[in-house]
């Protein structure tokens, strides 16, 4: 496995994710992270920057930007989980300036990017750039793991916006998918009343055998005024200003799904509906936890990609 990784970006997962690899003696260069609290004291002063016999944190240089001669001979990119949120900038909530995608990609060109759900647009584009792409949220096995710590996430959500307990509400979960069947079943362990909403009939059946309620997503105007929560996990329009006219005032939406989501956002506010949003729930209820699973699908990769050359 390579010993120096160039470390851009990232959310709070990243910053654990590199304390772990330090652990392992590897050499990280970072940019877009100065603004981590648990970082600041290592950046007191350009002088500090540039004199690695100051580093406290072992093996960790920062950066200037992203044409530093540091990252011209560095081969492996770690970028963020996920790569971007508005598809103009790479998501970095730590740098002091945002980074955009157009000048990561152009400034990365001829390596390899280890990164999170990366679409398709920005993926064509990196091709072009003879960029190889790992998108880690692929990883059949990361993706499950994420899912614990995004509905233990989800659940720490519901119980903060809720003026009662959820022990019996009745609670609904759109779409069957991964995210759904983990918070489904921890729902139930809570003496939850797990409903699920889904159109395939795969799911229908799988939904049955676990033993929740079943929902036909694509007819279940009247069965929405009952819930006193509702989570949403499919990334596309699923409640229309037509289906929020049936769910009751007074019930909480929580949206997980990435944007645009699912959720009419003008007809939940006409109707004065709350709705909370909560995206990218593993690095901010479970950072340690999800970096190590990172960390691993890392190790992963690159032994592959070793065993391959």
């Amino acid at each position: 496995m390579s010993t120096n990784f160039a470390v851009i970006g990232g959310d709070r997962r990243t910053v654990e994710l590199i304390k772990l690899l330090q652990n392992e003696s590897i050499k990280l260069y970072t940019y877009g992270l100065e603004n981590v609290a648990d970082f600041k004291s290592i950046i007191k002063d350009e002088k500090d920057r540039k004199d690695n016999n100051k580093n406290k944190v072992k093996n960790l240089f920062f950066c200037d930007n992203l044409n530093d001669e540091n990252f011209k001979n560095i081969d492996t990119i770690i970028g963020p989980i996920p790569f971007s949120k508005d598809g103009i900038n790479i998501n970095s909530p730590y740098s002091k300036e945002k980074i955009s995608i157009e000048y990561f990609l152009e400034s990365i060109k001829n390596k390899t990017l280890i990164a999170g759900a990366i679409k398709s647009d920005i993926r064509n584009i990196a091709i072009n750039k003879n960029i190889k792409i790992i998108d880690l949220m692929q990883d059949e096995k990361l993706a499950v793991l994420n899912c614990i710590s995004t509905a233990e996430g989800a659940i720490e959500v519901a119980i903060r916006n809720t003026e009662k307990v959820i022990h019996g509400s009745n609670i609904l979960i759109l779409g069957f998918g991964r995210v759904s069947k983990v918070l489904a079943k921890k729902l139930k362990g809570l003496d939850v009343n797990v409903a699920c909403a889904a159109r395939k009939k795969e799911a229908f059946a799988w939904i049955r055998a676990y033993g929740y309620e079943l929902i036909d997503i694509n007819n279940m105007k009247e069965n929405l005024s009952k819930f006193d929560i509702i989570f949403n996990t499919v990334p596309e329009l699923i409640l229309n200003e037509e289906k929020i006219k049936y769910i009751n005032s007074k019930c909480l939406l929580i949206e997980l799904a990435s944007l645009p989501g699912g959720i009419d956002r003008v007809a939940v506010k006409n109707k004065n509906i709350k709705v909370i949003e909560a995206l990218a729930l593993p690095g901010k209820v479970a950072p340690v936890t999800t970096a190590k699973y990172i960390e691993e699908a890392i190790i992963e990769h690159m032994g592959q990609t070793e065993n391959v050359s």
